[in-house]
């Protein structure tokens, strides 16, 4: 599983980051994004699924963990 961390960054950057990241993956892999913010974890679900992912999220100290699959 991948990893990254856009925690810091201001939209819409996590969101470029992470459907960039989410081009490079191999079938059956999965992405796991850090971020620190409830837009960030919005905006990220919203256009994974839209692209087909399936996104599943949990609450962690000082953010979020979204781990995203098809």
């Amino acid at each position: 599983m991948k990893t990254i961390d856009v925690c810091g960054l201001s939209c819409p950057e996590p969101v470029i980051r992470v459907r960039e990241a989410l081009k490079t993956l191999d079938e059956g892999e999965q992405l796991e994004v850090l971020v620190e913010t409830v837009t960030s974890r919005e905006n990220i679900h919203r256009m994974a699924e839209s692209k087909g992912w399936t996104v599943s999220i949990v609450e962690t100290e000082g953010g979020f963990r979204l781990t995203i699959g098809k």
